[in-house]
């Protein structure tokens, strides 16, 4: 289905594995502690970006002076403990084994690279990849082009020859400003 690319990127939470209800979860269990809130129909717009873009907002809309880099790293530190236990695969965890000794094949993720390999060993599928890059490894996340881009790099193959699986807008434009053909999970 596509061959015709020379190399797969994927996105992680929501793409390939079912985590974002525990994100969401972990974010009140945090936010509880503080007495802030969290505006979940605003939440999806954050979907591929930084956990600390959406600590920012946060903050922000509560009025707060949490320093977002702290109240995203008590987050990350809360969703790991639930997440290692809770994690599920999506169904395009096919595609990836289908693809799997066929061609190169990358995640591309706004969660922290160490989340995305505990996730991706977890569920014993992290030897599928080629490479993981993950929001600490690029100065420049999605929207901008920088993670896919890195990804392709790592993998050796042109951006022109890559294809982008993500169920965020921020992903989708940050794979077509890297060149990249994207696939909208949200409409399979």
């Amino acid at each position: 289905m596509y061959d015709q690319y020379d190399a797969l990127i994927f996105d992680m939470d929501g793409t390939i594995l079912d985590t974002e209800p525990t994100h969401r979860k972990a974010w009140h269990q945090v936010l509880a502690r503080y007495g802030m809130t969290l505006d979940e129909a605003r939440i999806i717009e954050f979907n591929g970006a930084p956990t600390w873009r959406l600590a920012q907002f946060i903050v922000e809309q509560n009025q707060s002076t949490h320093d977002p880099h702290l109240l995203a790293a008590e987050k990350t530190a809360a969703v790991k403990a639930m997440l290692l236990e809770n994690v599920r695969a999506l169904p395009l965890m096919e595609v990836v084994k289908a693809y799997h000794g066929r061609r190169p094949m990358a995640v591309g993720t706004g969660s922290e690279h160490s989340m995305a390999e505990a996730l991706l060993n977890q569920l014993g599928v992290r030897d599928f990849f080629t490479a993981i890059v993950g929001a600490d490894d690029v100065a420049r996340h999605k929207p901008e082009p920088d993670t896919f881009l890195r990804c392709a790099q790592l993998m050796g193959v042109a951006p022109e020859r890559c294809v982008v699986f993500e169920d965020a807008d921020f992903g989708i434009r940050a794979a077509e400003a890297a060149g990249m053909d994207a696939v909208d999970v949200r409409l399979l």
